[in-house]
């Protein structure tokens, strides 16, 4: 049972899969309010005191107007740290697994042999017979 998760594990669309989920969601959210919260106040901060922030306004007294390039500046850190935190913590150790396999230092998931494939299919057509009542005639 572990064998089998294990393997589904390593398969490389699960890991594809598990890289969207996390940049996405668990952390994406916490790198937003580290330059949110600490990245842009600092950014900020070198602003006069009578500006909204790091930024242009188009028309003098219309808050509207801002051009937020602190925002800016913001959301392409978010980017770089989510990217560099998933590279290192999976992408990286999934590459490292991946050419030990190579070399042949650790054994990569056992394929299933033709025996067993054709003892499940057996399994499964027997099964199948049963089920219609055993007249020999499997069900549809």
């Amino acid at each position: 049972m572990l064998k089998g998760f294990r393997d589904f594990l390593l398969r490389g669309n699960v890991i594809d899969l598990s890289v969207a989920v996390v940049m996405g969601a668990a952390f994406g959210s916490i790198v937003t309010a580290f330059t949110d919260r600490i990245i842009k106040p600092l950014l900020n901060a070198v602003t006069p005191p009578t500006s909204p922030g790091l930024g242009v306004e188009l028309v003098a007294g219309k808050s509207t107007t801002f051009i937020d390039v602190a925002a800016l500046i913001t959301a392409a850190l978010n980017f770089i740290v989510v990217a560099a935190v998933v590279y290192f913590a999976i992408v990286m150790p999934l590459r490292k697994l991946q050419e030990r396999r190579r070399r042949g230092e650790e054994t990569a998931p056992a394929a299933p042999t033709d025996v067993e494939l054709l003892t499940e299919i057996r399994d499964l057509l027997r099964a199948r017979t049963d089920e219609a009542g055993g007249n020999g005639t499997p069900r549809e």
